[in-house]
């Protein structure tokens, strides 16, 4: 018979993320009106965060339409860097691999690093550096809440949420230098698309020209 040889275990890095998993994940023994709090904040704000970033590029100035739009620029980079990741490192979900307990129906796909943070993080880091500083820092906070409520309820590592923060950290970088040369020309585009599109609003003073 051949010699089986030993399946290999989790590194160190890895196992201190499962246990710290482990310690955020919900039990059978959480209350439900906090497994539920915990879905809503894990699914709705992933919704409301384009409506929030609409509704200030309609009322803000050119200066922060400007910050916006390489705020959604460095998301978009941010995004497509966190999805390639997953292809080429597709790391299973703790559900996947019978750890814990899933309490929100998710796909068995990748884990790191996590979209949802890495979307709220690209936001909010690139309104940060523009000195938005409000929003900016409301993003962020509801993006760690809801980075938060996923690992609670078992459907990512809290090593997934670090891979997001360092994701939009870089994606912030590299859209950095391109858009000191560029980011004048792309939001007077974007201006001009968006005035053609809501003249009748414009024009009513229901939204800012």
């Amino acid at each position: 018979m051949p010699t089986l040889l030993p399946t290999p275990g989790p590194s160190l890095l890895e196992a201190l993320d499962r246990q710290a998993f482990l310690a955020i994940n919900a039990t059978a023994q959480t209350p439900a009106w906090l497994i539920d709090a915990a879905r809503f904040i894990a699914t709705v704000p992933l919704y409301l965060l384009p409506l929030a970033l609409l509704y200030l590029w309609c009322r803000g100035d050119q200066r922060l339409r400007n910050q916006l739009l390489r705020a959604l620029g460095v998301a978009v980079l941010a995004l497509a860097l966190s999805l390639l990741i997953g292809l080429l490192w597709p790391h299973p979900r703790p559900f996947a691999i019978g750890l814990g307990h899933a309490w929100l129906a998710h796909a068995a796909n990748a884990s790191f690093p996590s979209d949802h943070l890495t979307l709220f993080a690209a936001c909010a880091l690139s309104l940060l550096f523009d000195d938005v500083w409000l929003p900016g820092a409301l993003i962020g906070t509801v993006g760690l809440a809801v980075g938060y409520a996923r690992v609670c309820l078992g459907i990512h590592y809290p090593l997934d949420m670090l891979g997001a923060l360092a994701v939009a950290a870089v994606s912030n970088s590299l859209v950095w230098l391109p858009w000191q040369r560029h980011g004048s020309t792309l939001t007077a585009r974007a201006e001009t698309l968006y005035r053609r599109a809501l003249a009748p609003a414009i024009s009513r003073g229901w939204l800012r020209h």
